[in-house]
């Protein structure tokens, strides 16, 4: 690519594109190292974001980064996550502190806005080089084995900076994903979101008014997320098909319409009023055909999302960054051992999706929902669930041969019940069919 002979050429060791969970917790691991780390975000903190809901695992990790306390500040505090099903006349709450670690009996709800301020500023604690307003336009990879990007700020400043290491953590982005043209839609897995901030939310009362709460409904299900300050953060995740019938109504509208279908929502939010504008994200769940190479590595977001429900994605994002931080380190101090490193931040990458996106392709199957509505510790099945919705699945809880145990149970349940496993497996691949395919099936 040619370059501008009035465009200013920077270096650094490792170049982080995005300063989100990811950006900034591999960023500050990675100075703390003794690395020169310089990030790269196109926006400025503090700015809006969904994904509020914290896991118990989370908790450990901002420990290990050294702003547990600014979190708990900012954070609502959150011992379960709560499931209403409109085909059953009682809900079903689960408590973290029954899962098979009772050492993470907690999580946090926080405002996005809030909770990556605090980490992005720690990662320029930390040491970090944190460049807000500068976004990476284009990346080459040379022969020497470095990589240069260009970028501009918003003042129309124009940088090149050459590294020896990029980790694109640069979220539904996907910058490097995209130019590699890898990212694809997730076959499995196809949804949508629309979401918003009320006030005056009806929460549940004692220690459970922090609890997320899970509403399933005929097109898919609603996030309820109580938030600090009085805001409760709404959501819809729907199938394309669903989206298709918004036609003339604005997103607001589409929303609204939709929580009034959902009983036990517009029950809570009788009294409520809309406080932030409603957004909607489409193609919500896609992944990368790899998340690393040589010199550059793909986290959090950047290389693969499949669905919010069991609220992983800032986890994953930052436990990508940590396991990323130490294969980067890796990478450069001992490049014997890279292709090692690589192999196993790979593995450790896939890892954690995957072990999420077994629920999360079944949640809305009804004989799933049953298992959820009316869960038993047999071979102690719900704390390896437990530990699952907590996050505890990279091996800190010895729940595999419980699990294996939920799953066979899950699939006997299926053989027991054949016309209804059908419908469900018919539904579901009509449901996550893109939506140009339901256009021609469904014309409107």
């Amino acid at each position: 690519m040619t370059q501008d002979p009035g465009t200013e050429t920077r270096s650094c060791d490792v170049l982080v594109i995005g300063a989100g969970p990811a950006g900034s917790t591999v960023s500050s691991m990675l100075a703390r190292k003794g690395h020169h780390v310089v990030v790269l975000e196109k926006e400025h903190h503090p700015r809006f974001h969904i994904g509020e809901s914290l896991l118990p695992a989370n908790l450990p990790l901002l420990e290990r980064l050294g702003v547990a306390d600014e979190v708990r500040a900012i954070g609502q505090h959150k011992p379960g996550a709560e499931f209403v099903s409109p085909h059953h006349d009682y809900t079903q709450t689960f408590e973290f502190a029954d899962a098979w670690d009772k050492t993470m009996p907690f999580a946090y709800q926080v405002r996005r806005a809030d909770f990556d301020e605090i980490l992005v500023r720690n990662a320029q604690r930390d040491g970090a080089d944190v460049h807000e307003g500068c976004q990476a336009r284009s990346v080459e990879f040379l022969p020497d084995r470095t990589v240069r990007v260009h970028a501009r700020h918003d003042d129309g400043r124009e940088v090149v900076w050459n590294a020896k290491f990029l980790a694109d953590a640069s979220g539904r982005d996907t910058f490097l994903a995209s130019r590699f043209k890898i990212k694809k839609r997730n076959p499995n897995h196809n949804s949508a979101a629309v979401y918003g901030h009320f006030a005056n939310a009806r929460r549940n009362v004692g220690e459970a008014e922090g609890n997320i709460t899970i509403f399933w409904f005929d097109h898919g299900w609603f996030w309820f997320i109580p938030l600090t300050g009085g805001a409760t953060s709404v959501g819809m995740v729907t199938w394309p098909y669903h989206m298709k019938t918004r036609q003339g109504r604005s997103v607001q509208q589409f929303l609204l319409d939709n929580i009034a279908t959902c009983a036990g929502l517009a029950d809570r939010l009788k009294d409520a009023s809309l406080v932030s504008p409603v957004e909607a994200t489409g193609n919500f769940s896609y992944a990368a055909e790899r998340n690393h190479g040589d010199n550059y590595l793909m986290l959090g977001d950047a290389y693969t999302f499949i669905d919010p429900v069991f609220s992983s994605g800032v986890w994953l994002a930052m436990i990508g960054g940590e396991l990323g931080a130490d294969t980067i380190d890796t990478c450069l101090r001992n490049p014997a051992q890279a292709r090692a490193a690589l192999k196993r931040f790979d593995r450790q990458s896939r890892h954690g999706p995957k072990a999420f996106s077994w629920f999360i392709y079944r949640v809305t199957n009804p004989i799933m929902r049953d298992f959820f509505m009316g869960p038993r510790n047999i071979f102690r099945v719900k704390e390896a669930l437990l530990s699952t919705l907590a996050g505890d699945v990279y091996g800190g809880a010895p729940i595999g041969r419980s699990m294996f145990v939920f799953k066979t149970m899950y699939v006997i349940a299926n053989v027991l019940q054949p016309r209804r496993a059908f419908n469900a497996w018919r539904n579901r691949r009509r449901n996550i069919r893109p939506t140009e395919e339901v256009a021609q099936a469904h014309p409107t």
